[in-house]
Formats: C-alpha cells, structure tokens, sequence
C-alpha cells in the first residue's frame, strides 16, 4: 500500500492494522514525539501517554485483551485545521479472557503532522469498558 496522503485516510489504515492486531505497525504511523490522551480515564488509569514508545508499550497487549472483529459506523469529520480530524466509531469484538461481547463507541480527535499521528484524544467511556470486564480500553496498565 502507498503511504496515506490525508489525516482521513491515515486513520482508516490505523483501523485495519488494528483489525490485523499489527500493534508494530499502528504505532509506526505516531510520530516520534506524539501524544495520547484518554480525558475520561478514572483515577489510577493513564491519562497522558508521551511519546512513541509510551505508545508502544500501551497497546503492546492490547490483542491479548481485545479481539477486534470490525469498526462500524465510522463517520470522520474535517475541521478547520487540515492536519485534525474528528473521528465517531464503534469497536466490535469480544474479550479475550471471558469471550464476553465487547462493543465501545469512541469519539476521537486526531492531529496528524508530516504524515504520523501527533496527537490522539481518545474520548471513550470507562464505565463501558468496565461492564464489558476490561481495566481501559482493554489494555494493561
């Protein structure tokens, strides 16, 4: 695949990698620099995760907690900064650990610059994740 030329297409690849569980390959498309924020994260959960790396080691599990069998209704708003888009979505699958169904809605709002992901608020619902018997977003703290 030739490398996505818009914010747009550059968060729809990040979704298949996902899909695919190549957590390798999403986090090469974060700048090295690039920042992860959850604003709903309860105490005790991360909240910030600064740079690449805190990235990497975030999602690094996540496929051991999560089976992520598609994205529905994933609907990416353009806003006035070229390089942010807005992003509504449901992740789909099941627990890894308990079979249990998962199904989260996200809003994200993400910055991509020179082509890697910059920045990434994650605005999802903790108390989802609980009820679906995961810490956050099914990965490991």
């Amino acid at each position: 695949m030739s490398a996505p030329t818009s914010p747009a297409e550059l968060y729809r690849h990040s979704l298949r990698l996902l899909l695919d569980k190549d957590i390798a390959a999403w986090v090469a498309l974060w700048a090295g620099d690039g920042v992860m924020e959850f604003p709903f994260a309860p105490d005790g959960w991360p909240r910030r995760l600064e740079g690449r790396e805190a990235v990497a080691a975030y999602m690094r599990r996540y496929p051991d907690h999560i089976d992520l069998h598609d994205f529905r209704d994933v609907r990416i708003h353009q806003t006035t900064d070229p390089g942010t888009i807005v992003v509504e979505m449901r992740g789909v699958g099941r627990m890894v650990e308990t079979n249990a169904p998962f199904d989260m809605t996200y809003i994200a709002v993400v910055t991509v610059r020179n082509g890697r992901i910059a920045s990434y608020r994650d605005y999802w619902n903790p108390l989802a994740a609980q009820e679906a018997g995961t810490d956050f977003a099914g990965s490991s703290r």
